[in-house]
């Protein structure tokens, strides 16, 4: 029986470490070991999470996993949260539109003041 080499032992041990490497990366970040906050992450309260949440819930209520009284006290609460955070947006997305249409009509004035001036000094 051939004896086994001090190299062959040392290669045998670098592919088991590289191959362990390679199955458990995945599984660790190197983003989760310099920052707190998760990258990609979804805000608990964002809309999408709780419109799934709404649906989910009216799937097991359908299913009967939920009485009547729990699916309806669920339901106003979900609904409520998203009614907020659509009315964030719709504020923030109003006071944008303002800002772009006010801008668009002090450039509209100002042109027609120029013409009308230009059209003053001509006549």
């Amino acid at each position: 029986m051939p004896e086994i080499s001090i190299i062959s032992m040392i290669l045998t041990a670098i592919l088991a470490l590289v191959c362990l490497f390679l199955v458990a990366a995945p599984y660790f970040t190197w983003s989760g070991l310099f920052n707190d906050e998760a990258v990609g992450e979804i805000p608990v309260n964002s809309k999408e999470v709780l419109l799934t949440t709404l649906n989910e819930l009216e799937f097991e209520h359908k299913m009967d996993k939920l009485s009547d009284t729990d699916y309806h006290q669920l339901k106003k609460q979900y609904e409520i949260q998203v009614t907020k955070i659509m009315k964030e947006e719709e504020r923030s997305s109003n006071a944008k539109i303002d800002d772009d249409l006010m801008a668009e009509v002090e450039r509209e004035i100002a042109e027609a003041t120029r013409n009308y001036r230009k059209q003053k000094g001509e006549s």
